[in-house]
């Protein structure tokens, strides 16, 4: 039997601050996530940071929080189901980087009936810091797995995210549509990470598929920053009071990084950077539904899953 581990970033088990605590700890300490040696992080992480942040990131997700749980975990499980379905000859399950359900027991338990695992990290865009600690959970399993590096460059995934911009561009007289991805600390970037290269491809990749969405409406961002030290920019934030300078009060948003509703895109842009854009002197702003549990990317991941499975088998052939 073939297997596929869904994976995404996870979720505090409740909107408490303990939990919150908890979660934000585990997060932090991966070195995938934060490159400071741990000698100086540690100190500042369990003495600053985490007492101070942890209340206050529980009242965001105490924002978010719906009766079934996490929207993140929700809809993750939904993708799941729906891909279970579509590969019923396969075991289809999911996890989580960070909280439960967990890589390692997960993965553990799909190879006891499993002969081909595919590992299927959900972000488009590969990124040490979130990729990173995935294929490492995984490796110190021991289980052998067919990993999927990225799927921004996919043609199906594009087509898709193409036809979801294009559905909400013409609600409105948009002055500019901003594609907002989650940042990374430039150090990343520095030593070598592809991540901001993927990011341009991405949003060049909708822009082809849209002749008639104006390519200079079109600008490429980055939220979600933390810490003191310098992330990619231009961060969306600075961009959005920069446009209601310019007269610019009418502002499509696209997420392409999250392909879930979560902590950033229900929280930070619809409630935090929308307050931004309306105090500066914004009009409209509307974001762009990440796939949530849109069938057709069941679809997509179905096929995906399906292909890198092939490409290693003839590798190996």
């Amino acid at each position: 039997m073939n297997g596929l581990l869904l994976v995404n970033l996870g979720s505090p088990a409740s909107p408490t601050t303990a939990d919150v605590h908890q979660y934000l700890q585990q997060f932090l300490s991966d070195r995938h996530v934060i490159e400071m040696p741990p000698a100086l992080w540690q100190p500042l992480l369990r003495g600053i940071i985490l007492p101070t942040r942890s209340w206050r990131s529980a009242t965001f997700y105490q924002h978010i929080w719906t009766q079934e749980g996490s929207p993140l975990v929700v809809y993750t499980q939904r993708m799941a189901a729906q891909v279970q379905a579509l590969l019923p000859d396969w075991h289809v399950a999911y996890a989580m980087t960070y909280g439960q359900p967990a890589i390692g027991p997960t993965l553990t338990q799909l190879a006891q009936t499993c002969d081909h695992i595919v590992l299927l990290p959900l972000f488009p865009q590969y990124t040490q810091s979130t990729h990173g600690g995935i294929f490492q959970q995984a490796q110190d399993t021991g289980v052998a797995v067919t990993p999927v590096r990225h799927f921004y460059d996919q043609p199906a995934y594009l087509d898709l995210l193409a036809d979801q911009v294009w559905q909400a561009y013409q609600q409105a007289n948009f002055d500019a549509v901003l594609f907002s991805y989650h940042s990374i600390p430039s150090a990343m970037v520095r030593h070598g990470d592809p991540y901001p290269t993927e990011c341009q491809a991405t949003t060049q990749g909708v822009l082809d598929r849209l002749p008639d969405l104006p390519a200079d409406k079109v600008q490429t961002v980055y939220q979600s920053k933390f810490g003191p030290m310098p992330w990619q920019k231009p961060y969306l934030k600075n961009t959005l009071m920069q446009l209601v300078e310019l007269g610019k009060r009418n502002v499509l948003i696209v997420t392409p990084s999250f392909v879930a509703d979560c902590l950033e895109t229900l929280e930070e842009d619809y409630v935090q950077n929308y307050q931004t854009f309306k105090a500066s002197g914004g009009d409209n702003f509307q974001l762009v539904p990440p796939m949530n549990d849109d069938p057709r990317f069941g679809r997509f991941l179905a096929d995906l899953a399906q292909q890198q499975l092939a490409k290693a088998g003839d590798a190996h052939a």
